[in-house]
């Protein structure tokens, strides 16, 4: 499996890399950085860190965009820290970033494997639209496109309808979600619903090496945040349920099929991610996407442990 990560690191982003990180089986083959939790350069730093911390050093990680095609961003330094990662410093990256920006790594890498090219979309969706834009045929050059946001039939996270990486670019949202792609959406229906327990981050603190200690350091402050919305100290797991829906798919035990929209207008609805459900074919030529409902979610908890030890 050939996957382009495109992130915003980010505490799940950077545990989504691990344990794309931990399959032999799984070649990273480039990171594209998004502005998102942080800034684009720092998430671009973060991601460079992250790699050589989880055994990956050699992946081009690339630059792209730094802010949506028609807002303002808005960053999270209250959910991820100050640096993106919960406050904790790892050590300098031995490599840059490459010349190329993730839009232009991302569609060279699909030029050059035409049908064998997954992409994980993690953060706003920037990049992947200016990608379109620059490649027309991306959809059907990509394999499969897994993309962590929405809230289809739940609250959202910054807002009652929106979730934060679709929000922070609706008319990207919009624009990839409605390019073709072969598209499973990972959204908080699902991810709110798996959560790394007290019992599990109590496992994770206990696991002897670096990888463990510093995603445990992670999370203790990502728990922290979340300990606000579930009244204990616990996490969803956002984007690493993403890279498990791509790499494991059997771990999928619901989802359903319908064409989705991003609302780019409404006053109180801007960025909410509708789903077009109803049972009348044909009233929608966008081509549906897969909305994953429910995973195994203990099972999935198991091997991202496994991924860390």
């Amino acid at each position: 499996m050939r996957v382009f990560v495109d992130c915003d690191p980010g505490i799940d982003d950077a545990v989504a890399i691990a344990y794309l990180a931990a399959r032999p089986e799984v070649e990273i083959a480039g990171v594209g950085a998004v502005f998102g939790n942080n800034t684009v350069e720092v998430t671009a730093d973060n991601a460079l860190r992250l790699l050589e911390l989880y055994g990956r050093p050699d992946v081009p990680v690339a630059v792209g965009a730094s802010r949506p095609l028609v807002q303002e961003p808005r960053l999270a330094p209250h959910v991820h820290g100050a640096n993106g990662l919960g406050d904790v410093e790892l050590p300098e990256p031995a490599r840059k970033t490459v010349v190329e920006s993730a839009p232009e790594l991302l569609v060279r890498l699909a030029r050059e494997n035409p049908g064998e090219l997954d992409v994980l979309a993690v953060g706003p969706l920037t990049n992947l639209a200016v990608a379109s834009g620059l490649e027309p045929k991306l959809p059907q050059l990509v394999r499969k496109l897994v993309v962590m946001g929405g809230a289809v039939g739940v609250p959202g996270n910054v807002g009652p309808h929106a979730e934060a990486n679709i929000v922070n670019d609706p008319e990207s949202a919009e624009s990839v979600l409605g390019a073709g792609f072969d598209l499973d959406l990972v959204a908080l229906d699902v991810t709110m619903e798996t959560v790394a327990s007290p019992e599990w981050l109590a496992e994770l603190a206990e696991t002897p090496g670096e990888k463990a200690r510093l995603t445990s350091a992670f999370l203790d402050f990502y728990a922290g945040f979340y300990n606000g919305i579930f009244g204990a100290h616990q996490c969803a797991m956002h984007d690493p349920l993403a890279a498990a829906v791509l790499a494991d798919p059997l771990l999928v035990t619901g989802a359903f099929e319908a064409p989705l929209r991003v609302e780019t207008t409404g006053t109180l609805t801007r960025g909410m991610t509708v789903a077009d459900r109803r049972p009348v074919p044909g009233r929608d030529d966008r081509r549906p996407a897969r909305v994953i409902t429910s995973v195994a979610d203990t099972e999935f908890l198991r091997r991202m442990l496994d991924a860390l030890r």
